[in-house]
C-alpha cells in the first residue's frame, strides 16, 4: 500500500524528494504500508510520511517521518514547551517590573477611563521605551511558539507512533537541533543514512490499528487524485448501486 507522491500545492521539489526517500527507506525496513500527508489520530497534526509494519506473530510497529529542508522549518516545530514556559514566566516578571516603574515615572500614561486609578490601563508603547518594547516582542514570540511550535513534542507525548524520524539534508543535520526521542535519517548520495536511532514509544494495539486506518485513508485519497475520482463521482456511483 504505497501511496503516490503527488506534489501538494506549494511543496518544493526538495521536500518531495525527502518524502520519497523516507517512503523508500521505510519499505526497505519492512514497513509495507506507507502513505504521505497522513492525518494522525488523536491530534491535529499531519505526518509527512506514516508507515506500518507487521511481521507474522510479532506486534505491529508504526513510524512517523517528518521531512525538514530548512533550519527555520525544523526549529519552528521543535519547541520544548517546559523550557519556553519557564522563559515566558521570567519575561512576564520582567514586564511587570518595568510597568511598575513606568507608572511611577510616566503618570501621564494613565488612560483615565476608570474612576479608580488602580484599574486604569496605561499606554506604555506611547513613550517608545526600547527595553519595554523588546520585552513585549519576546512575550509575543514565546506565546506564539508555545501554542504553535511544539509539534515534535506533542507527537511523542501523545504516542502517535512507536518510532519517530526526522528526515534531513546532510547540511542541516546537527545533533543539538534534534528533538528528544527522535531518530535522524540524513540524505546521502546513496539514499538515507541513519545517524541517530529513535527511542521506542509503546502504545496499544488499538492505537496501531487506528494508525493503519489513517494510512489507508490517505492512500485512498492520493489514489483518487491520480485516477481523477472525485467525491461527486463516488456519490453518483453510490446512487446507482
Amino acid at each position: 500500500m504505497d501511496a503516490g507522491l503527488t506534489p501538494k500545492r506549494g511543496e518544493t521539489e526538495a521536500h518531495r524528494r525527502l518524502k520519497r526517500l523516507a517512503v523508500l527507506w521505510a519499505q526497505a525496513q519492512g514497513f509495507s504500508a506507507c502513505a504521505v500527508e497522513v492525518n494522525l489520530p488523536q491530534c491535529r497534526y499531519r505526518a509527512d510520511v506514516a508507515a506500518y509494519r507487521a511481521r507474522g506473530n510479532e506486534p505491529a510497529v508504526t513510524a512517523i517521518f517528518e521531512c525538514k529542508q530548512m533550519l527555520s522549518d525544523l526549529r519552528r516545530d521543535n519547541c520544548c514547551s517546559s523550557t519556553a514556559r519557564e522563559r515566558l514566566r521570567t519575561v512576564r516578571r520582567r514586564r511587570d517590573v518595568l510597568e511598575k516603574h513606568l507608572r511611577v515615572h510616566y503618570p501621564t500614561l494613565r488612560g483615565g477611563e476608570s474612576l479608580f486609578p488602580e484599574f486604569d490601563s496605561h499606554d506604555f508603547g506611547a513613550i517608545g521605551h526600547r527595553g519595554y518594547a523588546r520585552v513585549v516582542r519576546e512575550l509575543g514570540a514565546l506565546q506564539k511558539r508555545i501554542h504553535g511550535s511544539t509539534k515534535f513534542e506533542c507527537l511523542t507525548r501523545y504516542r502517535s507512533a512507536n518510532l519517530f524520524f526526522l528526515v534531513l539534508p546532510n547540511e542541516l543535520y546537527r545533533e543539538t537541533d534534534l528533538p528528544l526521542g527522535w531518530g535522524a535519517l540524513v540524505q546521502s548520495p546513496n539514499g538515507l543514512e541513519q545517524r541517530r536511532k529513535p527511542t521506542w514509544h509503546d502504545n496499544s494495539p488499538e492505537a496501531r490499528l487506528r494508525f493503519l486506518q489513517r494510512i489507508a485513508i490517505a492512500g485512498t485519497r492520493h489514489l483518487n487524485r491520480q485516477l481523477e475520482i472525485t467525491f461527486d463521482l463516488v456519490q453518483v456511483e453510490r446512487q446507482r448501486s
